[in-house]
C-alpha cells in the first residue's frame, strides 16, 4: 500500500479530499439518509479515481499481454483438438485398411468357390457328354439317356460360380471403397496435424508478443532497469523472501552526481549515454539475479539478496571506479542498508536515502564524518 501511495501521491491526495469533502457536506445535511447517500456518493467517486490509478499502474499485468496470452492458450487448445481428431482419424483409417483386407479375403474365398463350381460344372458337362455318346453308339435314342438331373446340377453350380464370382468382384469393390475412404481419413489427419502446427506457430508467436509487451511495460527504456512501480513489487517480493528464510538483504539508493550540471552543459543526449553507463555499470557489478531499478530521473534502487552490509559495499565499490573510465565519464553517491527484524519496506528504503544523503553531506566536508 505505502509504495502504491508513494507512486501516486497526487492520486491519494485526491481520494483524501473527496472523502473529506464528503464528509462535511454530509455534516451540513439534516438527516441521517442524505448524509448517508452523500457519504456513498463520495466513497463510489473515490473509488473511482483509485481504480483509474490501479488500472494505470504497475500492479496489474499488460490487458494486451494478458489478451495475447490468452489467445496463445486457446491456439493450444485448438491444436491439441486438431491432433485428437487426427489421432481418430488415423485410427478410423487404420479400422478401414483392416476392413478392406478382410473384404480382398472374403473375394478370394468367393473366387475360389467360384473356380470349384466351375470345375464340378465342367466335370458334370463332360460326364452327360460321355453318356450321350454311349447310348449313340449303342443305339439308344437321345431322349432315353436321362441326362436331365446331371443338365440341372450343371446348370446350378455355373449358376452358383457365377453368383460367387458376383459377391467377390462386390466385396473387392467395397474394399476399394474402403481403402479409398482410408486415404481420406489420413489426408484429413495431415491437415489436421498441419493445422495444429500452425496454431504452435501461432501460440508461440502470440507468446512471443506477450513477453516483450510484459518487458516494455516493466523495463526503462533508456536504460534498461527496471521501472520504478514494477521495482517497487519485485522488492516487495525479495523483502518477503528474506523475512521468510531469514537471509540478509542490502538495499542499495544510488544518485547519479551532477546530472542536471551535465545535461545543461552539454545536452540531454550526454545525460542520457551517463544514465546508460550507470545502469550497465550497476548490472555488471551485481549479480544477474540482483535487482536494478530505475527510481526516479537520476535515481537508482539496487537490491541484493542474500547479502549483508559489508558484502554489499565491496559489490559496489568498483562501480564509480568503472564509471571514471567509462565513455561518458562520471560518479554516483551510493547509500546502503541492511533489512533489520520487522523493518517493512519503505523504512528501509528511507534509511538507504539517509544513508546517501550522509555520504554526500560526507563527500562535501572532505571526506570527514
Amino acid at each position: 500500500m505505502i509504495p502504491w501511495i508513494s507512486a501516486h501521491r497526487a492520486r491519494f491526495l485526491a481520494i483524501v479530499a473527496v472523502l473529506l469533502a464528503g464528509a462535511v457536506m454530509g455534516s451540513l445535511l439534516d438527516s441521517f439518509p442524505a448524509r448517508l447517500v452523500t457519504f456513498l456518493l463520495a466513497l463510489g467517486i473515490a473509488t473511482a479515481i483509485g481504480g483509474v490509478g490501479t488500472s494505470r499502474g504497475f500492479t496489474a499485468p499488460s490487458t494486451s499481454a494478458d489478451e495475447r496470452d490468452l489467445a496463445a492458450e486457446q491456439r493450444d487448445l485448438a491444436a491439441r483438438q486438431r491432433d485428437q481428431e487426427a489421432e481418430h482419424r488415423d485410427y478410423a483409417a487404420d479400422h478401414r485398411d483392416e476392413a478392406a483386407d478382410h473384404r480382398d479375403d472374403g473375394a478370394d474365398l468367393r473366387d475360389q468357390d467360384a473356380a470349384e463350381r466351375d470345375r464340378d460344372a465342367d466335370q458334370r458337362e463332360r460326364l452327360r457328354l460321355r453318356a450321350v455318346e454311349a447310348s449313340e453308339t449303342a443305339g439308344l435314342s437321345p431322349g432315353s439317356v436321362p441326362d436331365l438331373d446331371q443338365i440341372q446340377d450343371t446348370t446350378a453350380a455355373r449358376t452358383r460360380a457365377l453368383h460367387d464370382r458376383s459377391s467377390g468382384w462386390t466385396e473387392r469393390t467395397a474394399a476399394e471403397l474402403d481403402r479409398d475412404a482410408a486415404l481420406a481419413d489420413r489426408g484429413a489427419s495431415a491437415g489436421e496435424r498441419s493445422n495444429a502446427e500452425r496454431d504452435r506457430d501461432a501460440a508461440m508467436a502470440d507468446r512471443g508478443a506477450s513477453a516483450r509487451e510484459r518487458e516494455f511495460a516493466s523495463v526503462d527504456g533508456l536504460t534498461g532497469a527496471l521501472l520504478r512501480g514494477v521495482g517497487m513489487i519485485e522488492l516487495e517480493h525479495e523483502h518477503v523472501r528474506a523475512r521468510r528464510t531469514n537471509q540478509p538483504l542490502a538495499l542499495a539508493f544510488i544518485d547519479v552526481d551532477h546530472l542536471k550540471a551535465l545535461n545543461d552543459s552539454r545536452g540531454h543526449p550526454a545525460g542520457d549515454r551517463m544514465l546508460r553507463e550507470v545502469a550497465e555499470t550497476l548490472r555488471a557489478s551485481l549479480r544477474p539475479y540482483d535487482l536494478v531499478i530505475r527510481y526516479g530521473g537520476d535515481e537508482f534502487i539496487c537490491v541484493l539478496s542474500g547479502m549483508d552490509l559489508l558484502a554489499a559495499a565491496a559489490r559496489l565499490s568498483i562501480v564509480n571506479t568503472t564509471l571514471a573510465n567509462a565513455d561518458e565519464p562520471g560518479s554516483v553517491t551510493i547509500g546502503l542498508a541492511e533489512l533489520q527484524p520487522g523493518e517493512p519496506v519503505d523504512q528501509l528504503v528511507a534509511r538507504a536515502d539517509a544513508a546517501l544523503l550522509k555520504e554526500r553531506q560526507r563527500r562535501r566536508t572532505g571526506g570527514q564524518s
